[in-house]
């Protein structure tokens, strides 16, 4: 459990102690300190203290990441200071999260995401140009299998090499060698190193021990219901599908006048074999209170449990009917091959 100590400013209050773990890179810091300060306007009692560390994923540059075998390279030394009492909540990139979270963690808070879209950045001498018009052969750098399977479909005239480093070592690679065309990231990581004062999200996610209700109470606030529901979908389908790092997966969720629709994919390595999918189901709110039950290692108490039972359930539909079409087919090639090269 936390701390408690006497506030900085000795009138003798005592004010809770609340330790954020973070991975130390600076756009790790940046999340932290924005779901610092949210915590912060709502409980201005609270003293926060946050704590970085340096993850598996931190140290290992020389591999790609679906190379590596590990699921939870950038989380594991968080969740050991977690499990250790070091730390009471941790702070992750909800992509980061594998679909079944060690036992006795949640996912207590699930923040609004805003940007889940890919951006490509050009190196300088290729200014003007967009991926259609670079030249044939042209490099372009990225560490997701999916997002190199996407594109090889859509762009069969580009080379795609592995790049692996914090955004900021990925950016100078492009700049200072002549090795990329373009680098592939994500927008939402791009906007919140450049403009740290308008930082659109993808989804951010608070991890807490299970059994510490006031911790999980706390971060509860913090919640998006929209983007519970879309994170939960999404998290059913990859689980069912066995998806991660080391095959090309797919998946988007949007929710319109309560009805969530999910389209889901699945790729070979060079993108030229796929299927794709999208169903709907309604995660209109109900009035039932019901039990706090983890859904995808999700808890949202405050969320209507039969939407985000509603939403698993279309993620499990959805990964089976791509199942039904030869999905697994498709991925089983996919790591295989992914693994011998």
């Amino acid at each position: 459990m936390s701390e408690e100590k006497k506030s900085p400013d000795g009138n003798g209050k005592v004010s809770r102690v609340i330790r954020i773990g973070t991975r130390k890179s600076q756009l790790a810091c940046i999340q932290t300190d924005s779901v610092a300060a949210k915590l912060k306007e709502l409980y201005p009692d609270l003293h926060l203290e946050i704590i970085g560390m340096t993850t598996t994923g931190d140290k290992i540059l020389d591999t790609a990441l679906s190379k590596i075998g590990e699921k939870s390279l950038f989380t594991k030394e968080l969740e050991n200071a977690l499990e250790r009492n070091e730390v009471d909540l941790v702070v992750h990139s909800l992509k980061d999260l594998p679909t079944t979270l060690p036992p006795g963690f949640t996912i207590g808070a699930v923040l609004k995401r805003e940007n889940p879209h890919d951006a490509v950045v050009l190196h300088p001498k290729h200014a003007g140009k967009s991926l259609d018009t670079l030249p044939e052969n042209s490099v372009i750098g990225t560490s997701s299998l999916r997002r190199a399977a996407q594109l090889k479909k859509r762009f069969p005239h580009l080379e795609f090499k592995d790049i692996r480093g914090n955004l900021n070592t990925r950016l100078k690679k492009l700049d200072e060698k002549a090795d990329f065309a373009a680098i592939i990231l994500a927008a939402a990581g791009l906007r919140r190193m450049e403009r740290t004062r308008m930082i659109h999200y993808g989804a951010l996610a608070v991890e807490v021990r299970a059994r510490d209700t006031d911790i999980l109470e706390m971060v509860s606030v913090l919640h998006d219901s929209d983007t519970v529901l879309r994170c939960i979908a999404e998290r059913a389908f990859l689980k069912q599908l066995e998806g991660g790092c080391s095959v090309p997966v797919a998946v988007h969720t949007e929710v319109k006048d309560s009805q969530l629709y999910l389209t889901g994919a699945v790729y070979s390595l060079d993108g030229s074999d796929s299927l794709k999918e999208t169903m709907q189901a309604s995660v209109a709110a109900d009035d039932k209170v019901t039990e706090p039950v983890q859904h995808v290692g999700i808890t949202a108490s405050k969320i209507s449990g039969e939407a985000q039972g509603r939403a698993e359930r279309l993620g499990v539909d959805l990964a089976n009917l791509l199942l039904s079409k030869g999905a697994k087919e498709i991925l089983t090639v996919a790591r295989q091959l992914n693994d011998a090269r």
